[in-house]
């Protein structure tokens, strides 16, 4: 099946995003768990879920910060500090820029995820092609 079109506002937003990070040096942009993740020094650290700003904040703060109206838990699983912010909490330039400063003071402070291992194969001796002069 062919990917979804992302929707315009989500593209706009995407951007936006894009333009708050454009002076840190160590930016890649990623696709994880459906969102367009946005990773800072090899750390998440902001991210769009359709029209939701993904922020991650301090994991001490996280049950203070989910009270906050138009915020809400990105998962309920060992995720504390990640959140998914709604227009209404980003609706203005100080809102929006509150958000991203957080998260990006936050960053340098995030524990970096452990870098996956590739698993390498290797593969038992081929047997069938040895000869064996006992046999003659």
């Amino acid at each position: 099946m062919p990917p979804r079109p992302i929707a315009p506002e989500t593209l706009q937003l995407i951007d936006a995003v894009r333009n708050a990070v454009q002076e840190h040096s160590d930016v890649e942009e990623k696709t994880m768990f459906g969102c367009h993740v946005f990773m800072v020094n090899g750390k998440m650290c902001l991210g769009v879920e359709n029209d939701e700003l993904l922020v991650r904040l301090p994991p001490h703060e996280h049950a203070q910060t989910a009270e906050m109206p138009g915020v809400r838990p990105l998962s309920s699983r060992g995720m504390d500090g990640f959140f998914l912010i709604s227009p209404v909490a980003y609706a203005t330039r100080s809102a929006w820029q509150h958000w991203i400063d957080r998260a990006l003071a936050f960053n340098p402070l995030a524990k970096a995820s452990p870098k996956r291992k590739h698993k390498t194969s290797v593969k038992p001796a081929d047997t069938s092609t040895q000869h064996t002069e006992s046999t003659l």
